[in-house]
């Protein structure tokens, strides 16, 4: 703790006293802050574990229907049909704000233009195939938004944990011990005061003890 530099004064000590009440009212916000920003951020990493879990499952059937389509009807006519697909993609970003972070929200969306291939002759593994890798890039889209959600929240908490120990280690306390400074000064000051005044009573009230006596003498 250090004691700020401040004269020891009354107005002093009213401005110091409101800073501090500030200074309080501002960690008790941010506590606030941070707790609701950890809660979330733990949610998102929670979200974050599942949906990377979720990815990984649906790669693996993706990448086994698509095996399993060149087994059946060979990997020519599968390339054939891959690039015959004519399948938009679009992805919007939007954002959601969270304690004042602005998160993303991903969405992805297909247009399909079908038939872009004929049914006949063709290995319903190849359906199977597009349909795992749609949910692939869907799944991909939420995944990246959460991710990024994590990183930013995780800055934000830090930067916020940060002002609540500058709060509650350093300026609180500082506050605090330059409050109780000036007002023991002024406290100080007082007495100082009552006594000078009582003494001063004390020395006119002998001189006109004395001038009393003087004169009927």
């Amino acid at each position: 703790m250090a004691q700020l530099t401040y004269a020891p004064t009354k107005t002093n000590l009213l401005r110091l006293r409101s800073d501090l009440a500030f200074a309080r009212q501002g960690y008790e916000l941010l506590d606030q802050k941070r707790n609701i920003l950890i809660i979330e951020l733990l949610a998102l990493v929670d979200q974050t574990v599942d949906f990377q879990s979720r990815v990984d499952k649906a790669l693996a059937k993706a990448y086994e229907a698509l095996e399993e389509a060149i087994l059946d009807m060979g990997q020519l006519k599968v390339q054939y049909l891959t690039g015959a697909a004519n399948i938009s993609t679009r992805i919007t970003v939007g954002s959601r704000r969270v304690m004042g972070v602005s998160l993303p929200v991903i969405e992805t969306q297909f247009t399909e233009r079908a038939p872009y291939y004929s049914l006949m002759g063709n290995s319903f593994w190849i359906d199977n195939a597009l349909l795992f890798f749609k949910e692939v890039l869907t799944l991909l889209g939420k995944l990246s938004e959460l991710k990024i959600s994590v990183l930013r929240l995780a800055h934000e908490v830090k930067k916020t944990i940060r002002k609540v120990n500058a709060l509650e280690k350093i300026a609180i306390p500082d506050l605090q011990e330059t409050v109780h400074y000036i007002q023991s000064r002024l406290e100080e000051n007082e007495r100082d005061m009552f006594v000078l005044m009582k003494m001063v009573k004390e020395n006119l009230d002998r001189k006109k003890t004395q001038q009393d006596h003087g004169g009927q003498s």
